[in-house]
């Protein structure tokens, strides 16, 4: 029954349909539908973290509100390759630094956001309108 599958058997079967039933998932992760493009929303504050990872960065931006409760924002950035493009840099934002920090916020109202742009000291970091 099974010789129509060739010289390597089920096993490669089985190992091939585990692998395309991971593929999913991968494509997934890469969704943005939980941003809302159609608002910018401005943080001003300090820079806890920066992550210059793979397969997207990440900021972590504490912002005090009018009382002086702080709250800290995550923030999706671009692959660092992608960044890099743009003229960002690992070293672009130093944890203690203050940066202000423009996201499209979620959409379902929780602190974070993708990043739209960046800057320190009013100075831009990169050109986010440079796609190259």
């Amino acid at each position: 029954m099974f010789k129509s599958i060739g010289r390597f058997g089920l096993p490669s079967v089985a190992f091939g349909a585990a692998v395309l039933s991971m593929t999913g998932p991968a494509l997934a992760h890469h969704s943005f539908a939980m941003f809302d493009f159609k608002q910018n929303v401005s943080l001003d504050g300090t820079i806890k973290d920066f992550q210059w990872t793979n397969p997207h960065s990440w900021i972590v931006v504490t912002v005090a509100d009018a009382s002086g409760k702080t709250t800290d924002w995550q923030v999706e950035g671009g692959s660092p390759n992608g960044l890099g493009r743009q003229g960002w840099k690992r070293n672009s934002l130093k944890a203690g630094e203050k940066a202000v920090v423009v996201i499209h916020p979620l959409k379902d109202g929780t602190t974070g956001g993708c990043l739209v742009s960046a800057s320190v000291g009013g100075v831009q970091i990169g050109d986010p309108r440079d796609p190259s």
